[in-house]
């Protein structure tokens, strides 16, 4: 069925909602991406056909982390699209990550799958993660019950689909990998996913492409925002850490504690009582790099607007004229006297540009700034979608994003006060969690190293997320080889390559030249590992 053009614009906000996210993350923006998914489940069911494959809940019995054991079975979701399928062809699958799969329908209707499928032949299948959307093999979301929520369950769930799927219509076609080819593909998340794919299971998944892994998994990912600390606009990657060691010089300094009833005030945050929530509200658009796009339809471009704005040696908000002395007075005293001018306008236009997101939490202020519902976190209904990435973060993944963890030479795009004891705290309130998550559970599989024949990497040249991948740049870089490419894509982001506009939709820089290379990249590493098909099977 052809994709519903009416849920097009709520399945992007649902893309955005769903990105690789690391904590802390406030509460009232847990609240909000629980809305999201509850609406785009509502508004996307009218899409492609949707499919089921019963899965074991437990696929190994002989791990003591997943006692009390489980025989039960799941539904396993799927869709897939063969109006490019010939005999013989492959079958391409994108790892839907953690989200619901349906977010991922766009790659399906003109992105990567709809690009690969068409090239080769093949079938597209979108495939959803266990506990994502309606793969869910539990009751309840509490604590217990999310035993199950690991990497290497959800891997064993996608080689048994491989081996046990039979897709509708086709049902003469032997579709086990020992026949039919089988290449995975995924970004973020996924693209760690599908990498690790390729490394565990080999003889099932003879392919696998990487759109902006992160195999890496690191507890203190302080590096995220080296993307738009050393790629984002000098001035306002500048701007920005002055500004913070602004606030952080005196929230830290006892000697000036007089001066943080002051700064909160000029912030508009007087009422916000615990200063790390204070220094965390001041998120500014330094987090929206990731949100940034190729594809107007689907981007975010507030990060270059907040660019702009606290880069302008002139306040662009009259209303904030009044503050000017205070602002000054704040700056001297940390510090910055003889940069007063341009410091006062630039940070009177980043008091300005934290207005809107401030005023549009419309929670209070615990809610929207700090972790103080406790009875918030006791919910655990199958609704709350919230607790399942966050779940992956505290026991493999980790991803805290923190000030304090950057170098002293290093200016922190957010406040030092942001530690890891304060992006943890979602970790304790929710699921009792008070240890360090256990990352060689994923770094098992190869982390920065890893590397496998047939297994092709991507990254975005800005990406937020890049330190967590192959193509780090704390990494020496990697030789790229037919067999085992690796892409870097000038000027990009997180997973250009994922997302496709139609050929009528194209137009001078859309795509950008560096997406259509590594689009084009992507094919010739599919159409030349598939030569070899044959002769590797033999």
């Amino acid at each position: 069925m052809l994709f519903c053009k009416a849920a097009a614009g709520l399945l992007a906000l649902a893309t955005s909602a769903s990105a690789l996210q690391a904590l802390p993350i406030p509460q009232a923006q847990l609240k909000r991406q629980t809305q999201l998914q509850r609406q785009s489940r509502l508004t996307a069911a009218a899409t492609y056909q949707e499919y089921n494959l019963t899965v074991p809940i437990d696929h190994f019995h002989n791990d003591t982390k997943y006692e009390p054991h489980s025989n039960g079975t799941f539904n396993l979701r799927y869709w897939f699209d063969a109006q490019f399928y010939k005999p013989g062809g492959p079958v391409f699958v994108l790892s839907a990550g953690e989200t619901n799969g349906e977010n991922r329908f766009p790659f399906m209707e003109k992105g990567i799958i709809y690009e690969i499928a068409k090239a080769t032949g093949g079938i597209g299948v979108i495939l959803e993660h266990r506990y994502y959307g309606t793969s869910i093999p539990v009751p309840s979301f509490s604590t217990e019950n999310l035993r199950f929520l690991t990497t290497e369950q959800a891997l064993e769930d996608t080689a048994y689909f491989a081996k046990n799927v039979v897709f509708e219509g086709f049902e003469d076609v032997d579709w086990s990998p020992d026949v039919t080819p089988w290449i995975v593909y995924g970004g973020s998340y996924a693209g760690a996913f599908v990498a690790f794919l390729r490394v565990v299971y080999p003889d099932i998944f003879f392919a696998a492409i990487s759109s902006s892994g992160v195999p890496q998994a690191i507890w203190d990912y302080w590096e995220y925002f080296d993307g738009a600390r050393l790629f984002g606009p000098e001035v306002c990657s500048e701007t920005t850490g002055k500004l913070t060691h602004i606030v952080d010089t005196i929230l830290l300094n006892e000697t000036l504690s007089e001066y943080v009833g002051p700064l909160k005030d000029v912030y508009g945050l007087g009422y916000v009582s615990s200063d790390t929530d204070f220094a965390a509200a001041l998120r500014g658009g330094i987090y929206d790099l990731q949100s940034y796009n190729w594809d107007p339809e689907i981007s975010g471009d507030s990060f270059f607007e907040y660019c702009d704005l606290v880069s302008n040696n002139t306040n662009q908000f009259p209303e904030l004229e009044e503050k000017r002395s205070a602002v000054e007075e704040l700056i001297t005293v940390a510090g910055y006297g003889d940069e007063v001018d341009p410091l006062a306008d630039r940070m009177l236009n980043y008091i300005g540009s934290l207005g809107y997101a401030l005023r549009r939490c419309g929670g209070t202020a615990d809610e929207c700034f700090g972790f103080g519902d406790r009875e918030f976190y006791a919910q655990d209904d199958t609704s709350e979608t919230w607790r399942l990435w966050p779940y992956q973060v505290c026991t493999e993944w980790g991803y805290l994003q923190t000030g304090s963890g950057a170098p002293d030479d290093v200016l922190p795009m957010i406040s030092r006060l942001v530690d890891l004891e304060y992006s943890s705290q979602i970790c304790r309130e929710t699921f009792g969690m008070t240890g360090v998550a256990n990352v060689s559970n994923i770094n098992k599989y190869g982390g920065f190293d890893i590397a496998y024949d047939r297994l092709m990497f991507l990254d975005g040249e800005w990406d937020p997320w890049r330190a967590a991948g192959v193509q780090a740049v704390t990494q020496e870089p990697r030789e790229s080889t037919p067999r085992q490419p690796v892409v870097l894509i000038d000027d990009a982001v997180h997973h250009w390559d994922e997302n496709g506009v139609f050929p009528n939709e194209t137009r001078p820089g859309i795509p950008p030249q560096a997406v259509v290379d590594a689009k084009a990249a992507i094919e010739e590493f599919v159409l030349e590992m598939l030569k070899e098909w044959e002769p590797a099977r033999k």
